[in-house]
């Protein structure tokens, strides 16, 4: 898929684990490890900014858009 979710690179920088992500955004672990491994098909507006409110970052800081990825149905 040609976006790319940055999630782990952010939680990296901010040096979060994504238990405490998840706990602080109101989301399960394993809806927060879908969306990490790039596996989740959408993300709802409100729910992506939560992360960036937690996170304080943009949605741009978590999503690339990256060319030639292969379209997924």
């Amino acid at each position: 898929m040609p976006i790319v979710v940055e999630l782990d690179v952010m939680l990296a920088r901010r040096k979060m684990r994504s238990k405490e992500l998840a706990e602080r955004i109101g989301l399960s672990e394993q809806q927060v490890s879908m969306l990490r491994s790039g596996r989740a098909r959408g993300v709802r507006f409100d729910t992506l900014a939560r992360i960036c409110e937690v996170l304080d970052c943009q949605p741009g800081d978590l999503l690339v858009h990256r060319a030639g990825g292969p379209p997924q149905d």
